[in-house]
């Protein structure tokens, strides 16, 4: 049976007038970052709902100024556009304490001269007693108009009753949309501001999808954009620039490096992205790291490539530079990109089908211990004490995404840290894991071993 596509609902009005407010409370999480700050939104942001047993998307869009010189602006204005265009609902939001002004009946002129299905609505309604703040909006000519607070609720059950009247009833199993959503890579896109990320994912993607500006901190909220090559999607998650604490004097670019790295968490793969110019700096090593410790799989972009002088020895003078800085990346892909010309920017989904596969892979217990028989022989773990050997009985995967195995021992805690990488290097070698993440646990082997008395 073929699964009917969810309707697409789009929030548009002038900034700061609760949106992503908005946003949130349909998704039911702190998707968007909100603050008392207009322009903050300045991408699409997608999201799934499900109310009352009904499924729908919806997407956040930037600040919508009909008339704006101001670059940053306009690119907003084209990018809350596009999302009307691809939507089938549109809601027109309106800011109840600023009251109408001549851009809200701009835009929703703009907003009926388009096909889709319209609501209007009053935000920042909170109680009965603001509800004469409306009447200005009566100027519109339009009805009905909705009064409500998404950040109290206040009027919202009337709205959405409505809302889902326009919608229809779920016929997904919601089941295998999960398995489907876990099978598609991950990839949180990071690094510092102004290296070229939104310009990736756009290349990638064939369409001005993300607000792409030589400002840096364009992007302030982490974007998920799905991505299809060869009949394969791919999840890829535009983050804000990350840079040092120092250097962070906005309350809201803290929220924003806070959500980068929790797209980090998120993700599968972290395509780390450092400029060719400058290559690795303390706190692209931190993001790196970060992505390290979390067990992702990890590659390596050198964006910029195409404004670099070289010659036959440069790339590889650069990535000896790069492993030198990120000793702990030493199996991580590296490869040289130019996001804006395009170069060898395709090579990233080959990258990323070949981590993704090994992140996920699975070996049996027997051809593990196989394996874990012929090192024992060769290299054994050495010795606890003077008349004590370690022993390693037995292994075994117990997960994968990202892979980890249990090694169990009679003393795990006398296994020296130059021993767990030689066996993690031989079980990337052995069993072809290439730049995927492992971790290896050891724990001590109970109800065989009884204590000898003397």
């Amino acid at each position: 049976m073929t699964r009917k596509t969810k309707k697409l609902v789009a929030l548009v009005g002038r900034p700061n007038v609760g949106k992503s407010t908005m946003f949130n409370r349909l998704a039911g999480s702190r998707k968007a970052i909100v603050h008392d700050t207009p322009g903050l939104t300045r991408d699409r942001n997608y999201a799934d709902v499900t109310i009352d047993g009904k499924s729908f998307k919806i997407v956040d869009t930037g600040g919508f100024e009909p008339q704006t010189t101001d670059e940053v602006l306009a690119q907003m204005r084209t990018q809350t556009m596009v999302a009307v265009e691809q939507a089938d609902i549109v809601v027109f939001i309106g800011d109840g304490k600023a009251g109408l002004t001549p851009s809200d009946r701009e835009i929703v002129r703009k907003l009926q001269t388009t096909d889709k299905k319209l609501f209007y609505v009053v935000n920042k309604i909170d109680s009965e007693k603001s509800e004469p703040n409306l009447v200005d909006f009566f100027e519109l000519g339009v009805e009905p108009i909705y009064s409500l607070s998404a950040t109290t609720r206040y009027g919202l059950n009337e709205f959405l009753d409505d809302l889902l009247l326009e919608i229809d009833s779920d016929i997904a199993d919601p089941t295998q949309e999960h398995v489907v959503e876990f099978t598609i890579p991950r990839v949180a896109v990071v690094g510092r501001p102004n290296v070229g990320k939104s310009t990736l994912i756009n290349l990638l993607l064939g369409e001005e999808r993300l607000v792409a500006n030589p400002t840096p901190g364009t992007t302030r909220d982490s974007i998920d954009t799905v991505v299809r090559r060869n009949g394969k999607d791919y999840v890829f998650i535009d983050t804000a620039g990350i840079r040092r604490r120092s250097k962070i004097v906005e309350q809201v670019e803290t929220y924003s490096v806070l959500k980068a790295f929790r797209s980090i968490d998120r993700s599968d793969v972290a395509l780390v992205m450092l400029d060719a110019e400058e290559l690795v700096t303390d706190q692209d090593a931190r993001i790196a790291g970060y992505a390290h410790e979390k067990n992702r799989c990890v590659i390596v972009a050198i964006n910029k490539w195409d404004i670099i002088q070289k010659d036959s020895k440069t790339f590889d003078t650069c990535i000896e530079e790069v492993r030198r800085c990120l000793k702990f990346l030493e199996f991580a892909p590296i490869v040289s990109i130019s996001a804006l010309q395009g170069t060898r920017c395709v090579k990233v989904f080959d990258l990323i089908d070949d981590l993704f596969e090994k992140y996920r892979k699975r070996v049996s217990t027997g051809r593990l211990n196989k394996f874990l028989e012929t090192v024992l022989a060769k290299h054994p773990p050495g010795m606890k004490h003077r008349f004590r050997k370690n022993k390693i009985y037995y292994a075994t995967q117990v997960q994968v995404a990202p892979p980890v195995f249990s090694f169990f021992c009679n003393y795990p805690e006398a296994i020296h840290f130059s021993y767990r990488r030689f066996l993690e290097n031989r079980l990337r070698e052995f069993f072809d894991f290439g730049g995927s993440p492992l971790k290896l646990v050891f724990k001590k082997r109970v109800g065989k071993l009884r204590n000898r008395a003397n």
